[in-house]
């Protein structure tokens, strides 16, 4: 009888072989990971496609979608078709069986392991192949549809007369394809080879002949169709010689021909053209002749020629013609280099023009009423008062700001421009009372009004002077929905609408409730759509959370600058989105830029470097834009707008002529609206784009030469400074100011920067561009050069002034005394009767305050300098309208004469005395006391300390009550305005 059960037979046997219950549980858990992967694929698609129709852009994602299917599987199949093909014909064309030989031997056994597999291992190869190949050409997207859509510049480069068009659109495509059809050659050759070895068709080691007839025939003509592959290669690189980068001892960023390429190397391609194609022809020679004596001397010949004429002629040519006169023989190419560069970056109509750095009205006061139409000079810095907005508008922890502000303009009552310093109320989550998810993404979904300063005030205590402040916001900004649900500083995804109640916002009455009543974000009802979202954001809870019910909506991709890129991939987007009020909604605006690596003869730069300076070296909230990508040619050629509350996304076409966005715009019909459609309420708002312009400004420290002997010799390089007021050792930002150059009529909304010599410190030259959209010079870039053979103080050399002036250093001291922090503003450069003013404002952080306040004004003019307390009284310092009265400042928050805080005038009395005190004790004329100058700093400290402590609850106090004034002030104005006297609480419930 069988063992069943104690013998060793039965044991093995259900050791060996699982059972049905546990084949059943295997298969069923091998189903479930394959349908688990499945559908976290299929989520990622699925959300995708929900995401782009609810902001309907859905043909953006479709035509990218097909676009990159139909990449896949032509490229994939012809990969994979080239290579079956060739394999198959290797094993069709093996020879006969034969006496075996010991290598034959030895492979045989590998024939016949892989005998029953061949036609499953043929298919293998070939999908592995055609997958690699068809995920690489799908990334391929952008060339394709530039390739297929693309627009004619109407411009032709200088060399070639090929339309630029060629080298925008079509070069770059028939590169890819070249480099296709190498891997194509490539991969059929080594399959080939493979087969044919197998087989019998090549032989290493065996006597005799090393390749059958067929074997030699087939592998020559895959080697012909890859050295006719070269010849075309050779054919293209003379057009890519326009585009070609390369060091030139005038620029690191050279492109285009110089005279080696033009007289060298395009020659040198042609000729190895024609070799390369009399190459090809001996290797198709070989299905007739069955050798390969000929072809192998024909490449061994191109590789010969390749090796003198491509490389070793143009070094001759170089050293022996181009650099014993190297002037003479490049300025021709150079002349063509400055041409198209100043071309493709926008600066071909840059105005230069002379100006003398010296006033010329010798009667100084005579200018003082004149600096109020040079500029209306901006003295509240955006990058330096936005903890002060925190401290002052924040009202709740859940509430912040950017780290940097932005400068608008806003029409005031009088109807005139207002540079305003502006910046949104938005949700900061880091501020919750207490984070879980239900608050995270629940109940605190938005931020909630504008707050705005004028630009060019502040009050007594040196706070800004707010046009738009409380919470709801209430000020001159009329009625406009108030809630900020999209914002640079929304990050994370928020469900709203449903049953779950969201946080308003909180006054005295206590804490408001609403629900999101646009028509954002995808629908949760659907519980596919919710499993789908807890796949992507691996969050389980969005599939059974009872917060969840009818009507609830996700949002996300909230931030202006992620929902712009997502929508128009094509386009480059500028680091610094920017709020403004537009017909009663919120609206961010977002630059974008059009791009090409592939202008002729334009020199390359890359957007990373060029954009960066102080401000994104050491803040988060301003990006640089596009990292390191390199590009020849840049326009701002859309308008982006981001509705706040909406989330609704349009783009509009802003440079009309620009035929790389006629080529997307063809690719993507729909997607972008005329400029036409931009309303007069917006386009008041638009404005020069910052990064634009650093790239500009980067080209024009060269290119504003435009002759090409001065170019070489690089004796008017100039260089963008470092910032004097930051020492990170970055580039100074340039800034936004309304101010009147020389040519102009009238002040105009611009953006400025300045220029040194490559260096050195001294001022070369001050740069605008007119950046009011609705202004006919909008765009408009003017260049004040000084003088090179006199010297101007630059921005560090004024800085340093500022800095070593006796009366100005010994108040900066006692700004600085105890743990106060002084924190200098923009130097702002203006342009007056041939001189130039100075004006930087100079804030104080307080030990207890924690938040900069303005307390001085630095101005210089003609080598005279003032630190006063007001922009005005500093002015009329420095034009000789009144005396100079620089005293130690008071680090209070009110100033001694008009104290009524009687702790902190005794304070700043006593201060006063011991800072005298010891400026006496240096003065002594037998040499200076020290024991009576050490008594005075300790008096001074003590004196200091008194007076920051008594500051500390006058300043909160104060803030307090102004805070009240401010209210009332303008719950009056909006009496005006509204019916019921409460504007600003109906503007928080608009929309």
């Amino acid at each position: 009888m069988p063992d069943r059960g104690g013998g060793p037979t039965g044991p093995r046997i259900r050791a060996g072989r699982p059972s049905r219950r546990v084949r059943t549980l295997l298969m069923t858990l091998g189903v479930l990971a394959v349908l688990g992967m499945a559908f976290t694929m299929f989520a990622g698609f699925w959300t995708d496609w929900l995401w782009y129709r609810s902001v309907h852009y859905s043909s953006v994602f479709t035509t990218t979608l097909w676009t990159k299917i139909g990449l896949f599987l032509v490229f994939g199949l012809l990969m994979a078709t080239a290579v079956a093909i060739n394999v198959w014909l290797a094993h069709r064309l093996r020879p006969p069986l034969s006496a075996m030989s010991v290598e034959q031997q030895s492979l045989d056994r590998y024939r016949m392991g892989i005998a029953p597999y061949k036609k499953w291992l043929l298919l293998a190869v070939t999908a592995l192949v055609g997958l690699v190949a068809g995920a690489s050409a799908s990334s391929q997207w952008r060339t394709w549809l530039m390739w297929v859509n693309g627009v004619p510049f109407h411009q032709k480069d200088p060399q070639f007369h090929l339309d630029i068009a060629f080298y925008a659109f079509d070069l770059p495509w028939y590169r890819f394809l070249l480099g296709f059809g190498f891997a194509a050659a490539i991969l059929s050759l080594i399959a080939a080879a493979l087969t044919h070895y197998l087989y019998g068709g090549l032989r290493v080691t065996s006597p005799g002949a090393r390749a059958t007839a067929a074997a030699t025939g087939h592998l020559s003509v895959l080697l012909g169709i890859f050295v006719a592959l070269k010849a075309v290669a050779y054919w293209l690189d003379r057009y890519g010689l326009a585009v070609k980068s390369s060091d030139f001892k005038a620029t690191d960023d050279w492109t285009g021909l110089r005279y080696v390429d033009a007289n060298a190397y395009l020659p040198a391609k042609t000729i190895l053209f024609c070799i390369a194609v009399i190459c090809a022809l001996l290797f198709f020679a070989t299905l007739w002749r069955r050798t390969w004596q000929l072809p192998v001397i024909g490449f061994g010949l191109m590789v010969l020629s390749a090796i003198l004429i491509g490389g070793l002629y143009p070094a001759i040519v170089q050293k022996f013609q181009v650099q014993p006169n190297e002037q003479a023989k490049e300025a021709p190419y150079v002349q063509k280099n400055i041409k198209a560069t100043r071309e493709a970056y926008g600066i071909d109509d840059t105005k230069v023009t002379e100006y003398e750095g010296k006033s010329t009205t010798s009667d100084k006061t005579k200018l003082r009423d004149d600096v109020g139409d040079a500029a209306s000079i901006r003295i509240m810095d955006p990058n330096i008062v936005s903890p002060t907005f925190q401290q002052l508008q924040q009202m709740k922890n859940y509430y912040g700001f950017p780290t940097n502000l932005d400068v608008d303009r806003y029409t005031t009552e009088g109807g005139k421009d207002q540079d305003t310093v502006i910046g949104l109320r938005e949700l900061n989550l880091a501020g919750i009372p207490k984070n879980n998810w239900i608050n995270d993404h629940f109940r605190y979904t938005h931020g909630y009004g504008v707050v705005a300063a004028k630009g060019t005030a502040a009050d007594a205590q040196g706070q800004p002077v707010f046009t738009e402040y409380d919470l709801p916001s209430k000020g001159d900004l009329g009625t406009y929905q108030q809630r900020i649900y999209y914002g640079e500083k929304t990050t994370t995804y928020s469900i709203v609408g449903g049953p779950q109640k969201e946080i308003d916002y909180s006054d005295d009455s206590g804490e408001k409730t609403t629900s999101y009543q646009g028509k954002s974000g995808i629908n949760l009802d659907n519980p596919v759509n919710r499993a789908a979202y807890a796949v992507a954001f691996n969050e389980p809870q969005i599939l059974y959370s009872g917060a969840i019910g009818k009507g609830s909506r996700i949002l996300y991709n909230r931030t202006p600058k992620e929902r712009v890129e997502a929508i128009a991939p094509w386009l480059t987007i500028d680091g610094d989105a920017y709020p403004a009020i537009v017909n009663h909604h919120i609206q961010w605006i977002v630059d974008a830029y059009t791009t090409s690596n592939g202008y002729p003869y334009s020199s390359r730069t890359t957007l990373g470097d060029t954009t960066a300076d102080s401000l994104t070296a050491t803040n988060d909230s301003r990006s640089v834009v596009a990292q390191q990508n390199q590009v020849n040619y840049i326009r701002n050629s859309v308008k982006a707008t981001v509705d706040a509350y909406t989330g609704e996304v349009r783009l509009y076409q802003w440079d009309t002529e620009d035929p790389v966005l006629k080529t997307w715009m063809k690719a993507f019909p729909g997607t972008v609206q005329p400029k036409s459609a931009i309303s007069s309420s917006l386009m008041a708002h638009l404005r020069y784009p910052q990064d634009l312009f650093k790239v500009q400004r980067e080209l024009l420290t060269r290119y504003h030469v435009t002759d090409a002997q001065t170019f070489l010799t690089g004796s008017e390089v100039w260089q963008v400074p470092d910032d004097p007021t930051n020492k990170s050792g970055n580039a100074v930002p340039p800034y936004y100011l309304s101010m009147k150059m020389p040519d102009q009529a009238k002040q105009a909304f611009s953006l400025s920067t300045t220029f040194t010599p490559n260096g050195r410190y001294n001022l070369s030259a001050l740069m605008s561009v007119d950046a009011e959209a609705g202004s006919g010079d909008y765009g408009k870039i003017r260049i004040l050069k000084l003088p090179t053979s006199t010297t101007v103080d630059g921005p560090k050399q004024v800085q340093s002034q500022f800095n070593s002036e006796q009366k100005i250093a010994a108040a900066i001291r006692l700004l600085k005394g105890g743990d106060s922090e002084v924190e200098y503003g923009n130097l702002l450069t203006v342009p007056l009767d041939g001189g130039l003013l100075y004006v930087e404002p100079v804030y104080v952080r307080g030990g207890g305050l924690k938040y900069p306040l303005l307390r001085k004004v630095l101005v210089t003019y003609e080598g005279k300098t003032a630190f006063e307390d007001t922009l005005g009284e500093a002015l009329d310092t420095v034009f000789g309208t009144k005396a100079s009265t620089t005293t130690p400042p008071d680090t209070g928050t009110t100033n001694p004469p008009t104290s009524n805080n009687p702790t902190v005038q005794q304070a700043l009395d006593d201060a006063q005395k011991a800072f005298t005190a010891g400026q006496e004790a240096l003065k002594q004329a037998d040499g200076p006391d020290w024991t009576a100058y050490a008594k005075a700093q300790k008096d001074l400290q003590d004196a200091l300390k008194r007076a920051r402590d008594a500051e500390t609850k006058a300043a909160n106090s104060a803030s307090g009550k102004n805070a009240d004034k401010g209210t009332e002030k303008s719950a009056a104005k909006s009496g005006d305005k509204s019916p019921d006297g409460n504007a600003g609480n109906n503007a928080g419930q608009t929309g």
